[in-house]
């Protein structure tokens, strides 16, 4: 859990690392000894413009404090992000950041375990990897199978392969907060 001051002090780092990457210009040291901040979990960050998604890239687990993830994660889904171009200096006013840390992923046994708009899904087949984070289902309003299917369109996959027995699924949760402009 974060408190309100916690969550703000990540999303203070998200604006400043995307203000600081986009201008080129040195991010500060970050230098807060809370030992939230230096915590080894995974996070997203999900950066939108006007409502629309300008970037959003994540790691499920990392080996960095919280900190340098989200450094790192708001650097990349302003600018490496496949499937849109870097953020440019005049949508700096304009971006919102959402910022979702996860819990560790929990192999599941049946479909039933499965809480939409709890839980996030990482499904994994082969080489083949997809995930969605938690509140994707709720945006587009889709029930249990839509999510997986899609996980697993996500991954390049069927979207029925979900119900192969070779398929891996798992689920985490994801504190997820954000900032509006």
């Amino acid at each position: 859990m974060l408190s309100e001051k916690q969550k703000e002090e990540l999303l203070a780092l998200a604006k400043t690392t995307l203000s600081s990457h986009i201008l080129g210009k040195p991010l500060a040291p970050f230098s807060n000894p809370d030992p939230v901040f230096h915590q080894k979990v995974g996070a997203f960050v999900t950066l939108h413009n006007q409502g629309e998604l300008r970037g959003c890239i994540g790691m499920m687990e990392s080996h960095s404090p919280l900190f340098e993830t989200i450094i790192q994660m708001t650097k990349a889904a302003s600018t490496k992000d496949p499937r849109f171009v870097s953020v440019s200096e005049n949508e700096l006013g304009e971006i919102d950041i959402e910022i979702s840390v996860l819990t560790p992923r929990k192999k599941i046994n049946s479909i039933e375990e499965i809480e939409v708009g709890k839980h996030g899904l990482w499904i994994e087949k082969g080489f083949h990897k997809g995930v969605l984070l938690p509140q994707v289902a709720n945006e587009q309003n889709w029930d249990r199978e839509k999510f997986l299917s899609h996980t697993c369109v996500k991954a390049g996959l069927h979207p029925d392969e979900w119900k192969k027995e070779n398929t891996t699924i798992m689920i985490f949760e994801a504190l997820v907060f954000g900032e509006k402009n």
